[in-house]
């Protein structure tokens, strides 16, 4: 595996595999690796001749009251199980190779990132979409692989990508968990006994509201309650959004039809965790 810094290097590496005819598979992650985004790894080699990975924890898309200085960060831990997964290409560009000053274009994508997180979180999605946008340029991939978990960005993402003609397949692969359900995420570690035991009400109110759907329910409100009900028994838990969508363009629904994303997100203690479910009614 090789270890690239520069984006110049980076690009003229991602030239001459195209140039070789190689398929490109990309998976951009902030690093602190854990099994979500090694599955997507290897999505990515079973689907290209070429894996290149990247390792940014991205400014732009941190408020100033977020986690940027203390979002977990191992970059030897990293290299190593990206080596182990067989990854040929790691991209650990600075902040500085990233956002040269003075930095001033950004790509937003419209009305699909002002709900769900974007609601409290309203220049998330603008960061994300750049950063995607500037890697998607610097790596050069044919396909790139992201994680259901984070289901709006997905979307908003596939928006992007349709809209700004990239030509870029988007993969999406499903939510990895641990035994007891929570989904695997890098904020994991911020939890403390209590509130990593209470974070698996996320995970069963998810089930809890799946059941009832496929047991016929069609009220949105009452699914949700299901939910607020079920998270209002932990103690440590604060519920930032619990919303269910129509997966097109991330509206709330009342009658519940076509396919649907049940999403949430709720702080336990001071570590906010997402999660979702997608279904087809």
């Amino acid at each position: 595996m090789k270890i690239i810094r520069s984006i110049s290097e980076m690009q003229q590496t991602a030239e001459a595999l195209r140039r070789e005819g190689q398929r490109i598979g990309f998976v951009p992650t902030m690093g602190y690796l854990h099994e979500g985004h090694l599955s997507l790894l290897r999505k990515a080699k079973n689907l290209s001749d070429a894996t290149v990975l990247s390792i940014f924890v991205n400014p732009t898309q941190f408020a100033p009251n977020e986690d940027l200085e203390r979002y977990p960060r191992d970059f030897e831990r990293d290299e190593h199980l990206a080596r182990q997964e067989g990854c040929d290409l790691l991209f650990y560009p600075s902040e500085g190779e990233m956002y040269p000053k003075p930095y001033r274009t950004f790509v937003t994508v419209d009305e699909i990132t002002r709900v769900l997180c974007g609601k409290s979180r309203p220049t998330h999605f603008r960061g994300v979409t750049t950063v995607v946008t500037k890697l998607f340029h610097i790596v050069k991939p044919h396909l790139a692989v992201f994680g259901q978990k984070d289901a709006q960005q997905a979307i908003v993402i596939r928006q992007m990508v349709r809209d700004l003609n990239f030509d870029v397949e988007i993969v999406v692969e499903p939510i990895v968990r641990e035994p007891d359900g929570l989904a695997l995420s890098s904020r994991n570690v911020y939890l403390s006994p209590e509130e990593r035991r209470e974070a698996t009400l996320l995970y069963k109110s998810l089930m809890a509201a799946k059941d009832c759907i496929e047991n016929g329910e069609r009220d949105a409100a009452r699914v949700r309650q299901k939910i607020v009900d079920m998270l209002a028994k932990a103690k440590t838990a604060r519920v930032d959004y619990v919303e269910i969508v129509d997966t097109r363009d991330l509206k709330p629904l009342q009658e519940l039809r076509g396919e649907i994303l049940v999403a949430l997100a709720v702080y336990f203690g001071q570590t906010r965790l997402i999660d979702n479910v997608m279904l087809t009614v």
